[in-house]
């Protein structure tokens, strides 16, 4: 593990970390000694919001990792970078350009961290002491979660690195000892949450965000790995939780990603980003169209001209026909808060020749600053949307009915046409295929539905690029990158592609 060890020494020897929120005045940390920090309240405050500034930079990662596999986005009008094709395509090999677990285990560090001395500092109240620690072991959690997915086993580390030696160095744990660990904080997490509120802008972990992580942990180790029926109970158990907090579905879908209605009420959990707060939403950008690709404005209705303005897009991403397909044109609300056709009409509009021209998505459209569109949209890690799918998924595995969870999706997409869309429940394998399928019309781009043919088992039925790959199991985990492994001697690479 030297190169987590080493870089992780490095950036704990400087001011690395910063506020999150504007309005937080605290000095910056530096953990060059120990002995010299983690005395105060402020002291924990800053090591908190460090870990979500730290967090926050994993934006794309989280992207790249749990969306792009899916093949919902293709090759757009401005070409295909290496680093996107390799996944849409799913080409990857042992030597393909990838993200690394590193930022991830910054951020695990930073948890360690916070667990190993918080608990020594005196607060004048110890219902926020519970809460901060509560978030350290949710945030560690959330994190090797999405490793153990991504990767399969990977080094267990649980104490914070405060020296380098060869003996720090750890071989990959297995799955199973990832998740017992995972379950663990869950766990700890849960009962250290004195309430089930949530924090102004809801962009820290809370107690229902974490039972909703929960469900969505134990939903994969009961269908991936042999963990049935009990899992699936606990999974249910913890949605059902959830519902009892203030949360609710918004009657408009697309005010769910308003860049003035962050925070709301179908939010659980969110990476905050803001204008002179911090960097854009990575990636969100690249499924829009750069000013050097964009048609020229007579050959565009008003609309199209709306949408695109602002520009600083790029044009990589397109969202792809099998999925717009999908979509009920004039019947889903969804369709159009997702992504939008751009067709163009060549001689001008209206009476030119009508041409697609490509397809971006508008769920994370960013927001006009100043005449420019900035892409400063929260990335959503769990939503009440989430709940509700992963309720009728669990309902669904125990052989109980969906319908009720189903239907409150449908409705608020559908509204007057719910009648024609109402979920009727069937058998088991034809429930599940309808709730994938209204996995992807829900959330699509939001960063997981990757991970969600996965957990259901239909990778190889429902991302095209693999579909003429039956059989080797081995792409449904990614390859560790070269680079990793060259500085890593414990570590081996995953099966099928060394």
């Amino acid at each position: 593990m030297r190169n987590i060890i080493n870089l992780l020494l490095i950036f704990t020897g400087l001011n690395f970390f910063y506020s999150c929120t504007k309005d937080l005045r605290l000095s910056p940390i530096s953990q060059i000694s120990n002995a010299s920090f983690w005395k105060s309240e402020d002291d924990a405050d800053g090591a908190l919001y460090g870990m979500y500034a730290r967090f926050r930079t994993q934006s794309r990662n989280l992207f790249l990792w749990g969306e792009l596999r899916s093949n919902d986005f293709g090759p757009s009008v401005g070409g295909e970078p290496i680093d996107h094709g390799i996944l849409y395509r799913n080409t990857l090999n042992a030597s393909s350009p990838l993200s690394n677990w590193l930022g991830l285990y910054s951020v695990i560090h930073d948890a360690n961290l916070m667990l190993k001395y918080i608990p020594e500092i005196s607060f004048s109240d110890d219902k926020k002491k519970e809460r901060i620690l509560a978030q350290a072991y949710a945030m560690r959690a959330y994190c090797y979660f999405v490793m153990a997915r991504t990767w399969g086993g990977v080094p267990l580390v649980t104490q914070p690195t405060e020296g380098y030696s060869e003996d720090v160095q750890r071989e990959r744990a297995s799955i199973e000892d990832v998740f017992n660990l995972i379950k663990s904080d869950l766990d700890n997490a849960i009962s250290l949450f004195p309430d089930n509120n949530f924090e102004a802008g809801r962009f820290n972990w809370s107690k229902p965000a974490v039972n909703t992580l929960k469900a969505d942990v134990y939903l994969w180790t009961g269908k991936r790995m042999g963990g049935g029926n009990n899992d699936f109970t606990t999974a249910l158990d913890a949605l059902n939780e959830v519902e009892e907090s203030d949360v609710l579905l918004l009657d408009d879908f697309h005010k769910i990603f308003e860049y003035n209605n962050k925070g709301n009420k179908e939010i659980l959990f969110a990476i905050r980003f803001m204008d002179n707060e911090s960097g854009e939403t990575a990636d969100y950008n690249q499924s829009f169209i750069h000013t050097s690709h964009m048609p020229l404005s007579e050959e565009l209705d008003e609309e199209t001209q709306e949408t695109l303005s602002g520009g600083r897009g790029f044009s990589y991403l397109q969202v792809m026909p099998h999925v717009r397909d999908l979509f009920i044109e004039d019947k889903d609300q969804r369709r159009a808060a997702s992504f939008k056709e751009i067709y163009i009409y060549e001689g001008g509009y209206p009476d030119g020749n009508k041409t697609y021209y490509t397809a971006i998505q508008t769920k994370f459209r960013g927001v006009l600053i100043s005449g420019q569109r900035f892409w400063y949209d929260d990335y959503v890690i769990y939503r009440y949307g989430d709940v509700l799918l992963m309720k009728a998924e669990a309902k669904n595995a125990l052989g109980e009915d969906p319908s009720e969870d189903m239907n409150k999706i449908r409705k608020r997409a559908y509204g007057n046409h719910f009648s024609e869309f109402e979920f009727v429940n069937n058998s088991k394998d034809v429930n599940d295929s309808e709730i994938i399928k209204e996995w992807l019309l829900e959330k699509a781009f939001e960063g997981r539905y990757w991970w969600d043919v996965i957990r259901f088992g239909k990778a190889f039925e429902l991302v095209p690029s693999l579909q003429d790959k039956v059989g080797q199991d081995h792409l449904l985990l990614f390859p560790i990158p070269l680079s990793t492994l060259s500085i890593e001697p414990k570590v081996v690479q995953n099966p099928g592609y060394d």
